[in-house]
Parts: structure tokens; C-alpha cells; sequence
């Protein structure tokens, strides 16, 4: 009798714990990140201080002066930058060796998931081997003519459980698109295979 109890106790804590600790995590890292930039990006600790001479945090102020920086921002390129301007503005960054690789890339890579030509839009399969071996990837280049690869396109394969993954150049061939959207691929693939379906 006290083995049952203690066998379906055993159940509960593991159905509880599976419940909980997705949840906790996903919540914990969200107000973890918005706390650090919030802390890192809060301007009222550098003029305020309070009664005792210390500097004075607001919660959400650091938040809310990006959100309002970057509204300001996206206002003024997209009514008062001209196109002159604009080219001037990237002539000039990639006259700047490591910077301009730097920026291109987290520009480009940005603009794959928030932009107006989004890039990881279109899951598809990709058969790596002859013993059949597949992996879900996003094409994101179909004309590679340019490099003399004339059948081929560019695959980005993201990494399970993690925000990096792997670009790699495949036979078109081997290339099926998925019947699923990008937002399931995507889940797919980080979640290690077992969300998005």
C-alpha cells in the first residue's frame, strides 16, 4: 500500500515537474533578459539619486527609452533620410573592415526575421547522405549563379536548443519543400524534434 502511494506521488512530481519547469524556464529567461537590458540601458541611474546619494533605478525605464529610441529612429529614417543619404551612410560603413563585417551580418540576419524579404520562410527537407539521412533546414538563396554553382542553393540548418546553426550549399535535387509553416519548422528543429508538429 505504502509503495502505491509512494509510486503515484513519484508520478505526480515527474507530471508536475514537466509541467513547471518548461514554464518557469521559458518565464525566467524572458524577465531575465528584459531585467538585464532594462538594468544595462536604465538613463535615470546616471542624473537621479535617491535621498541617501544612490543612484536611482526605475523599473521599465530602460525598456521604454529603447522602444522609444528605436520608434524615433525608425520614424526619422523612414520620412527624413533620403536615399543619397542612405547610400552615403553604407558607402561609408563598408569602408570600415570589422565593423562593416560585423554590421552587414547582424543587419542581414535581422532582416531574415523582422524585414520586408524575410528569409527563413521556407522550411524544407534536405537529403544529406545516400543512406537517406535528412535534416530540416531553411532555404534561403535559390540562384547561386554568381558563384558558378549553377544547380545548387543555400540551406540554413539552425541548431537544437540553441540559437546558432550552419549554412550549407546543397544539390537543388536533394532540396523538398515541407508542408508546414516556418514558425513549426523552426520549433522542430530547436526543440531537439519534439515541439512544432
Amino acid at each position: 500500500m505504502t509503495k502505491k502511494i509512494f509510486q503515484k506521488l513519484l508520478y505526480y512530481l515527474i507530471k508536475g515537474t514537466l509541467v513547471v519547469v518548461p514554464l518557469a524556464g521559458a518565464v525566467f529567461l524572458i524577465i531575465w533578459i528584459v531585467a538585464s537590458l532594462d538594468n544595462t540601458l536604465n538613463i535615470t541611474q546616471h542624473f537621479l539619486e535617491d535621498e541617501k546619494g544612490h543612484p536611482l533605478y526605475i523599473p521599465g525605464i530602460g525598456i521604454l527609452t529603447v522602444i522609444i529610441l528605436l520608434i524615433i529612429v525608425g520614424i526619422i529614417f523612414t520620412n527624413l533620410v533620403t536615399d543619397p543619404i542612405r547610400n552615403w551612410l553604407n558607402r561609408t560603413i563598408k569602408r570600415i573592415p570589422l565593423f562593416n563585417t560585423l554590421y552587414s551580418s547582424i543587419k542581414d540576419f535581422t532582416e531574415a526575421f523582422v524585414g520586408d524579404a524575410k528569409k527563413f520562410n521556407e522550411p524544407v527537407l534536405v537529403e544529406i547522405n545516400e543512406t537517406g539521412m535528412k535534416k530540416i533546414g531553411f532555404l534561403t538563396q535559390r540562384d547561386l549563379s554568381r558563384l558558378g554553382l549553377h544547380d545548387e542553393v543555400i540551406v540554413y540548418f539552425p541548431y537544437s536548443y540553441s540559437f546558432a546553426g550552419q549554412v550549407v550549399v546543397v544539390k537543388n535535387e536533394r532540396v523538398k519543400k515541407l508542408n508546414m509553416n516556418a514558425t513549426d519548422a523552426m520549433k522542430l528543429v530547436v526543440s531537439g524534434g519534439v515541439s512544432g508538429i
